[in-house]
């Protein structure tokens, strides 16, 4: 047989091992065209994308490989691996606990010293929440309090930070910064209901002058001219189009550092409650007196909010979580479900560079020391620093599916068409995708990502992974709804 035959048959079986769309050479390589055509239309170079589509089930069946292997911003889409490493060290079930003591007592209704709220890291401390903690001290007995009620935050332990320092966004909610007792993430929501009868628009106890009649709701917000630089009063320079109809807007309330005092002392006594003395800040002595635990919603639920919204304080809140556990660095991959592996230590304070110590631990034991390691940075993405493969997040996502957990943890994602921060997706009629996918969005200045699972025509269930970075990264969202949209039309 000569040379060239022989090449010839050797490369034959070489050949029909190529997984379905695998990287050929060419600029575009085997992308599917309708990505490619996406790409274009964002003026994306090929360079900027990174992808893997693969089975859930079987590392060898590879659907689509396109510069996986290359560290890419992720965005948001790191919360995934926040989320999953909490599910897994922490268990589905965990709950934070927000503790009430006293270093006084109580005597027919007044407690005579100071109330101490001890926070645990509550990732959702929202009103209703402190509202319902507050109504359970009175029934206990705690109606009156000759003190202070006294806010300690010691379960965090973290430096001074400018909310606004990432964007320059410092009144975006996305920017709110942890806290261990992290009240109602430190915003409020501004409700604007127009009233054509009398001309204005009513927010809160504000009023605001309506536009005039048949104005477009556009920018509304720009509309407002609103002043934030008194942290007593929000003013209104500007008008609402009543066109707008009732339209809620969060924001992170201008002074962060005195939002939880005055948001607690007013709480306590919108619920009924009296108090001679004023909130403030401080710690809890070791020999107070234990009155009441409200627990938190268990982190489950979180990782939903976290993974379906998007929400970045939350995330932060989770991933400090973790660095108040001890790590057992044990080299070997283990599914350690739960605190197996690791121990939590409730009086450690928690900090950045401890969660980033125990995720690389954990990252070790879990998928192995020569598994490329994330760059964590907070945890939620909200970061220019944080860097991930899509080859090691598709492993995360295929370990999660085998995971006792894993369903939970599937089920906090959104599901393209229907929920979440992908119900925009798959709009086109007889999408594959629409009510297939369940993913997770990311989107900077410069970078859109998603991942997630997509379950096929063809019975089969992939992972699915894709990123641009580039400066016209937005733009090209539409391609990674493509790559969703051809995993989910695989046939047999």
């Amino acid at each position: 047989m000569s040379f060239a035959r022989s090449l010839f048959v050797l490369l034959i079986p070489a050949m029909l091992a190529l997984p379905a769309c695998a990287q050929l050479p060419g600029e575009y390589g085997a992308l599917p065209p309708t990505v490619v055509a996406a790409l274009k239309r964002a003026h994306v170079p090929p360079s900027a994308l990174s992808a893997l589509v693969v089975s859930v089930d079987s590392r060898a069946e590879e659907r689509l490989r396109f510069r996986a292997s290359v560290p890419v911003n992720p965005a948001s889409v790191m919360k995934l691996v926040t989320t999953y490493a909490a599910i897994d060290l922490l268990g589905a079930d965990y709950t934070w606990n927000t503790r009430f003591y006293t270093d006084g007592t109580i005597d027919q209704g007044v407690l005579r010293g100071n109330l101490y709220v001890r926070g645990d890291g509550d990732p959702k401390f929202v009103l209703e929440r402190i509202q319902s903690a507050f109504f359970a001290l009175q029934d206990k007995g705690v109606r009156v309090v000759l003190g202070d009620i006294v806010l300690d935050h010691s379960a965090f332990e973290l430096a001074a930070t400018d909310p606004g320092a990432f964007d320059g966004e410092a009144l975006r909610p996305y920017n709110t910064t942890p806290d261990a007792l992290l009240v109602n993430f430190k915003s409020v929501v501004l409700t604007f209901q127009p009233d054509g009868a009398s001309g204005v628009a009513r927010v809160i106890s504000e009023t605001v002058p309506l536009a005039r009649v048949g104005a477009g709701c556009g920018d509304w917000r720009g509309g407002l001219q609103a002043r934030f630089d008194d942290a007593n009063t929000i003013r209104f320079e500007g008008r609402y189009p009543q066109s707008c109809g009732e339209l809620k807007w969060p924001v992170a309330y201008q002074d962060p550092a005195s939002y939880a005092t005055r948001a607690m002392e007013g709480l306590w006594r919108a619920s009924g409650g009296a108090i001679t003395g004023h909130a403030r800040t401080g710690l809890t002595p070791p020999d107070a007196t234990l009155l009441h635990e409200a627990a938190s919603l268990p982190l489950s639920d979180i990782i939903t909010d976290v993974n379906q919204w998007s929400n970045n304080v939350m995330a932060q809140q989770v991933f400090l979580t973790l660095g108040r556990l001890v790590p057992a660095p044990a080299p070997q991959p283990v599914m350690s479900q739960g605190s197996v592996t690791d121990r939590l230590v409730p009086m450690r304070p928690a900090r950045f560079e401890r969660s980033r110590e125990v995720i690389e631990n954990w990252w070790k034991r879990t998928f192995g020391i020569r598994s490329a390691m994330p760059v964590m940075h907070n945890g939620s993405g909200l970061s220019r620093e944080e860097r991930i493969t899509p080859e090691a997040l598709a492993n995360l996502l295929r370990h999660a599916s085998r995971h006792p957990q894993g369903e939970r943890f599937a089920g906090s994602l959104s599901i393209a068409g229907v929920s979440g921060t992908a119900a925009r997706m798959a709009r086109a009629p007889g999408s594959a995708a629409r009510g297939n996918a369940q993913l997770k969005t990311g989107t900077l200045k410069d970078v859109t990502g998603i991942a997630g699972y997509v379950n096929a025509v063809n019975g089969a269930r992939y992972v699915v992974v894709g990123f641009v970075n580039h400066p016209n990264a937005p733009a090209a969202r539409p391609a990674l709804e493509a790559l969703v949209e051809w995993t989910a039309a695989q046939p047999d």
